[in-house]
């Protein structure tokens, strides 16, 4: 067991794990940040997703020991106040049908609106074909990931 100082959601963390010990069970187990979810385990679905100094990174397949001084941002830190335009457009729209996946198709498509503020659907789902949804909401994703992009915008208040 280590001890390491984690930058999570913009806060010191204090935690205490094996070097080989997946970012996501740190997250989840020690942290009690539970937004982010385990899907495969092996880095196919991007349940997981979080942002590692800005970047989608699958916590599943980062173990703790690399994370260092770098900035993790899990969903629960993405807007404090649970407004992130994705937040508000999936919400508007009634993106998720399960839901379990979502976590990590906002991270990812925040990371997505973050580079390019208007992308096109070949840019979406080139960006999105990452992240596996069991009920299959990719349409509405991509929609939610358009009105997102609106909103970012200051087109149309929900």
């Amino acid at each position: 067991m280590s001890q390491y100082l984690l930058n999570i959601n913009g806060a010191a963390h204090p935690v205490e794990a094996a070097a080989d010990t997946p970012l996501l069970w740190v997250l989840r187990d020690t942290l009690g940040l539970t937004g982010t979810k385990f899907g495969c385990g092996i880095g196919s679905c991007g349940a997981c997703m979080v942002h590692l100094n800005g970047l989608p990174t699958r916590a599943c397949m980062t173990p703790v020991s690399s994370v260092g001084r770098k900035q993790v941002v899990t969903i629960e830190g993405l807007d404090p106040r649970h407004q992130h335009p994705l937040q508000t457009a999936w919400q508007e729209l009634d993106v998720p049908q399960c839901g379990y996946c979502q976590p990590g198709q906002i991270m990812s498509a925040a990371a997505l609106l973050k580079e390019n503020p208007n992308p096109t659907d070949g840019e979406i789902d080139d960006a999105m074909a990452g992240n596996l949804c069991r009920c299959a909401a990719y349409l509405r994703i991509r929609a939610g990931i358009h009105r997102a992009a609106e909103i970012a915008a200051g087109k149309g208040a929900p």
